[in-house]
């Protein structure tokens, strides 16, 4: 038995009621935690899977009646509206089908899975929020996310522009399992006929040209009506991953994700002699020179990297082939076997730890026990992962005696390279267009908004301007970075970055490889074998690829 519940008049707006379940509460505060930690495929390192997506079972039920229970938005005071007695029974009502449907569902509809303990995830369920302190709107502006990331950025540079016709629902979906990409698949197929559509999607870059090279994304320019004066200050490489084969601009991105190497100030001065980015740079500035340092941190007793997957980022974005040529042939590039000679190397010698990509012992390494040297990140890993983990109470103020607050700097590393990066698309069947392309605008065109957005939170937005006027700032320093101007170290990287061998099967090769590659790196398998496993792997992804050479 399925049920679908469709409240269409302005009874749904108004009807706001004070029933608040133990279970919306807890399915509720699960999926946000693990959703505003988990940063997506090219972030946490979830293993990609062929999963069918989550039904919306009851949390999402809940979203969709609106309650009073879901969370409020950041920014605004909460309002509880006090619902008439009718609308009391009619709300009521619902809830009492919707719990007998959540207890004996004969239709297939689950209930979320415990988030497991001490996962940085939760269970792949949409969290839909509607919070009942934005304006009682008619029209819903519905947003796909993975986590809050986006959401935050909204609150905080765009909702006070909001129509006040519109109400805002969010459908956050984490990443884990490939649920997001799961959810947002099922759901953009019958968008056009959907009662509240979708309006604005978000992707990364690892999985970009999946979704900017089909009908379900709207076109920048054409459809949503960004001018190209608008989008010139943007880098380029963030355009040319969001164009499509017929060169349209399919999503835009309020942020570039240049990579620099991070490493603690206390170990350069120990090991090296100076914790000065420039002088560090220097002995850094190659691979056989970093391996010279990782040799010398190893002799003190500290090791260069946390674990296998560090450096994976730095070498598979300067591959010369894409992972899949014309021929729908898997390629491996030389660059990408390099990583693995090295990183076995790097094992047998004991230059890191042996942890994986955010893992508990990779999150710790970074933090005040920790006795690694450095870190490989991008921008966003900077101002949202390194100083989660450099604080020993991130409850309290992130400040110099707070862990190792201040302790870090950072340096251009061997090779440039970038990490991740967000992108909003438009979704074709939205009701919301003009709405969409001011928040296009607002967040990823408007030169003030993006400088007051990297002042605030360190995230090195993507404009040109703005950021060369942050860079040439001799006031500006990072507090975690011991004062340091790293805008000035992104800005030198951000136009360097190439975007060209990227490709719609990124992220699940990636991660495939990585992982098949680990079995080698820790005595597990042969290389040949490891090798096998990784395109055994890749051929259950995706069965239209051949197996290919390298």
């Amino acid at each position: 038995m399925k049920m679908k519940i469709k409240m269409k008049t302005k009874m749904k707006t108004k009807i706001e009621t004070k029933i608040e379940t133990k279970i919306e509460t807890k399915i509720e505060t699960k999926t946000e935690a693990g959703a505003h930690r988990g940063r997506g495929a090219g972030r946490p390192g979830a293993p990609e899977t062929r999963g069918m997506p989550e039904t919306l079972g009851m949390h999402g039920l809940l979203g969709r009646l609106r309650m009073s229970g879901a969370p409020r938005m950041p920014g605004r005071p909460g309002k509880t509206a006090k619902a008439g007695r009718a609308g009391f029974c009619v709300a009521a009502l619902l809830l009492c089908c919707a719990l007998g449907l959540f207890a004996c569902d004969g239709g297939g509809a689950t209930a979320p899975a415990r988030q497991a303990s001490g996962s940085a995830y939760a269970a792949p369920a949409a969290a839909v929020q509607a919070p009942e302190d934005l304006p009682a709107g008619d029209e819903i502006l519905r947003i796909y996310c993975w986590n809050t990331e986006f959401q935050d950025r909204f609150n905080a540079y765009y909702l006070e522009s909001l129509p006040a016709a519109l109400r805002i629902e969010w459908v956050i979906t984490p990443n884990d399992g490939n649920a997001y990409q799961n959810r947002l698949d099922a759901d953009l197929a019958g968008n056009a006929d959907a009662d509240d559509p979708i309006d604005i999607f978000l992707i990364e870059a690892d999985y970009a040209m999946k979704y900017v090279d089909t009908a379900y994304t709207l076109d920048v320019v054409g459809d949503v009506g960004l001018s190209e004066a608008d989008l010139a200050d943007q880098y380029d490489y963030t355009k040319r991953i969001a164009t499509d084969s017929g060169g349209r601009l399919k999503a835009v991105s309020w942020q570039a994700t240049p990579g620099l190497f991070a490493y603690r100030r206390s170990i350069a001065k120990d090991v090296l002699g100076t914790d000065d980015p420039e002088q560090v740079q220097a002995l850094l500035s190659d691979w056989e020179k970093f391996d010279a340092v990782a040799a010398r941190m190893s002799e003190k007793g500290y090791r260069m990297l946390s674990g296998f997957d560090d450096a994976y980022r730095v070498f598979s974005n300067n591959v010369e082939r894409p992972w899949v040529d014309a021929s729908n042939r898997i390629v491996i590039d030389d660059n990408l076997m390099r990583w693995v000679e090295q990183t076995k190397r790097y094992t047998e010698l004991g230059y890191h730890n042996g942890t994986r990509l955010w893992d508990a012992a990779w999150s710790a390494d970074q933090g005040p026990g920790g006795m690694v040297f450095g870190f490989f990140y991008s921008t966003w890993g900077i101002n949202f992962t390194l100083l989660e983990n450099a604080l020993a109470d991130p409850s309290a103020a992130q400040a110099v005696g707070n862990g190792i607050f201040g302790d870090y700097a950072v340096c251009e590393g061997p090779q440039h390279y970038y990490w991740g990066g967000t992108w909003i698309c438009a979704a074709a069947g939205g009701d919301n267009v003009d709405t969409v392309r001011e928040v296009m605008h607002a967040l990823a065109c408007d030169a003030e908004i993006m400088q007051r957005m990297t002042r605030d939170t360190e995230d090195y937005a993507n404009n040109r301007a703005a950021m060369d006027a942050i860079a040439g700032d001799p006031e500006y320093g990072s507090a975690l970075l011991g004062g340091q101007n790293h805008i000035a170290l992104f800005a030198d990287a951000a136009p360097l970055i190439d975007m060209r061998n990227a490709g719609p099967y990124d992220q699940g090769l990636n991660e495939s490889f990585q992982a098949a590659m680990v079995e080698y790196f820790a005595g597990e398998a042969s290389l040949d074998a490891a090798l096998r496993n990784f395109r055994a792997d890749a051929a259950r992804k995706y069965p239209d690829l051949a197996a290919g050479s390298g």
